[in-house]
């Protein structure tokens, strides 16, 4: 097949422009961004918090940690399928603002209901990264290794650098403050908005 032949293809078979391909994808890194941050301070510092606000053994925080853990791997598992129904960009928007409310509260609550919050944030949040993936490689279908080595790398990127730097935070400012500025990432949700419905385009024909 030449190269104008596949070209030709990966034309033909691009649901969006290429502008518009662009610019979802860099929608998509901004979501990244945003999921990841936030994971980082549940998962890095969470026990810490408990520890500091709450008075908990090390050993009750980390049960807690694995309840949120638990409910991580619940909701990547989780996010596939359900994109698969109704469709990735309404995962996608659920996933990441739906967890702003639990989120904007859990600093503000009582050690039960943080908990209650963490679980949920890490059920609904964790299921964004398998629709956002499965988003961006429908975008550039001849282009899976790409997307899968971008979107892999920067989500283990972002965590690794945030873990870093809210740490310094937390060293200035207190462990609570951590969560008490974080809770807005999910707000970044916002720009879901902007993301064009694939399964309506393609059910179009367009």
């Amino acid at each position: 097949m030449t190269r104008q032949a596949v070209s030709g293809k990966v034309s033909m078979e691009s649901p969006l422009p290429v502008r518009q391909t662009v610019f979802s994808l860099l929608i998509l890194l901004v979501l990244i961004f945003s999921k990841y941050i936030y994971m980082a301070s549940l998962t890095s510092y969470y026990t810490f918090y408990l520890i500091e606000k709450f008075g908990v053994t090390v050993q009750t925080s980390q049960y807690l940690l694995f309840i949120f853990l638990v409910a991580t791997a619940i909701g990547t598992l989780a996010g596939g399928p359900i994109g698969d129904r109704i469709g990735r960009k309404y995962v996608i928007w659920g996933s990441i603002l739906g967890s702003a409310p639990f989120a904007l509260l859990m600093p503000h609550v009582g050690l039960v209901w943080t908990v209650v919050m963490s679980f949920c944030v890490g059920l609904i949040l964790s299921s964004a990264f398998p629709a956002i993936l499965l988003y961006a490689q429908e975008l550039l279908p001849y282009q899976l290794g790409l997307i899968s080595g971008l979107f892999f790398g920067l989500a283990f990127g972002v965590a690794g650098i945030a873990s870093a730097v809210l740490g310094k935070f937390a060293d200035i400012y207190g462990i609570e403050a951590i969560y008490q500025v974080c809770a807005y990432m999910p707000l970044l949700g916002l720009i879901t908005w902007f993301l064009p419905d694939l399964q309506k385009i393609k059910f179009s024909g367009k």
